[in-house]
């Protein structure tokens, strides 16, 4: 029995980890990519970007699950329009956690969102909808990463952190417990926050 598709929406390197960790699920095929103009009809990972963003409702006919793989540092912009764009056209997007990831039973984890190898979500912990976990980072106990958010790889958030919607936290930083983080922070790599962070604030230590 072949197992259902999804669409990739996005065609760059972040689509290539995706892949990995959509493979390793094993509950979907890669039904192909959506990517810029210029990159139709190239192959990422073996698999062919099949259009741009003007032949999405043309392959939505054909495939109506997707994945957003476009990556997210400074802005969330991007994944957020591509989010309203998939939420008009009545397209399902069912997060997607690797094999290799360990995410409580009691933690929730959103739609639309990717977990990928080694990252960890513990009990009590809520991760919103398309949000990037990324590889062997931790979400403690009883913190809330709202929607949109890129948590990069070997990042710490400590227990009873909240992160904003729309924040980007970086490379191996570490988020004290309790930290509260509005919306649309940055968070730089590498860098150990102790205090709380207003809306929009980039903090490089």
């Amino acid at each position: 029995m072949s197992l259902p598709g999804i669409l990739l929406i996005g065609a760059g390197g972040h689509a290539r980890a995706c892949i990995d960790v959509i493979e390793a699920e094993g509950r979907f095929s890669v039904f192909g990519l959506i990517g810029q103009v210029h990159e139709v009809g190239t192959d990422i990972s073996g698999y062919r970007v099949l259009g741009s963003d003007a032949d999405m409702p043309a392959l939505f006919a054909q495939c109506a699950r997707a994945l957003i793989t476009v990556g997210q540092i400074a802005s969330p912009n991007l994944r957020m329009r591509i989010a309203g764009q998939l939420a008009a056209l009545g397209i399902e997007t069912p997060a997607v956690i690797s094999p290799h990831a360990y995410v409580s039973r009691h933690a929730v984890v959103g739609a639309g969102t990717i977990v990928l190898h080694g990252a960890i979500v513990n009990a009590g912990a809520h991760v919103g909808e398309h949000c990037i976990l990324n590889s062997q980072s931790l979400v403690e106990h009883d913190t809330r990463v709202d929607d949109f958010c890129h948590v990069s790889t070997g990042a710490i958030l400590n227990g009873g952190v909240t992160v904003g919607e729309g924040s980007f936290i970086g490379s191996r930083s570490v988020l004290k417990q309790g930290a509260v983080l509005g919306q649309r922070c940055i968070v730089g790599m590498g860098t150990v926050l102790r205090r709380d962070l207003a809306d929009q604030t980039t903090f490089l230590g």
